[in-house]
């Protein structure tokens, strides 16, 4: 069985217009195309960051590295969920819905990260190491894409909520990875000073 070739271009963006995933073409302006434009700019960062993380050798950053390669496959169907609205007989297109399994898994990383470092006590400010420097970037560019899916939601009423909640949930988790890349390079997280 011979595989579909992807064409790189298509000539529907000429005109201001792109493709959903389900064949509908909308303007480039569209709240729901702003939001997985903001996945796949996450995406990308994440790819970046795990150059940083690559470069550390130790247990916990093999395990932030596994993680991150983990939540860019995800962001993958995040986008694509974004792109494909529920009414468009999502199953023809075998399009994964984000919901409560995702957002519990990243809950459970949480919560295992969270077990190695010390409560906080304070404001921490985005820096210490390179790795953590590059994933408070990341949980700012995933704030947007939040803020992107919620206006979607609110003008395109078809967006799954669920993409909202694992966004939401996501920004915690890369919150938690960026002090742990702090501390396993024996690297104090930046506190914020009045």
């Amino acid at each position: 069985m011979s595989e579909k070739k992807i064409r790189i271009y298509t000539r529907v963006g000429d005109k201001g217009q792109t493709a959903l995933f389900s064949g509908d073409r909308v303007s480039k302006s569209d709240p729901r195309v702003a939001a997985y434009g903001t996945i796949d700019e996450l995406n990308s960062l994440l790819g970046w960051t795990q150059v940083a993380i690559a470069m550390l050798s130790c247990e916990g950053a093999a395990r932030l590295g596994a993680m991150l390669d983990a939540l860019q496959h995800e962001l993958f169907e995040v986008g694509a969920d974004l792109a494909t609205p529920p009414s468009n007989n999502a199953d023809t297109y075998q399009i994964k819905r984000i919901g409560e399994p995702e957002v519990k898994q990243l809950e459970h990383w949480i919560d295992e990260l969270e077990t190695a470092l010390q409560p906080l006590r304070a404001f921490i400010l985005p820096g210490g190491s390179e790795a953590a420097a590059r994933l408070h970037l990341a949980r700012t560019v995933c704030r947007r894409a939040e803020r992107e899916a919620v206006a979607a939601l609110e003008s395109v009423p078809d967006i799954n909520p669920g993409v909202i909640q694992y966004l939401n949930r996501l920004n915690d988790l890369f919150f938690v990875m960026a002090r742990n890349a702090n501390k396993i390079q024996n690297r104090d997280d930046v506190v914020w000073k009045r």
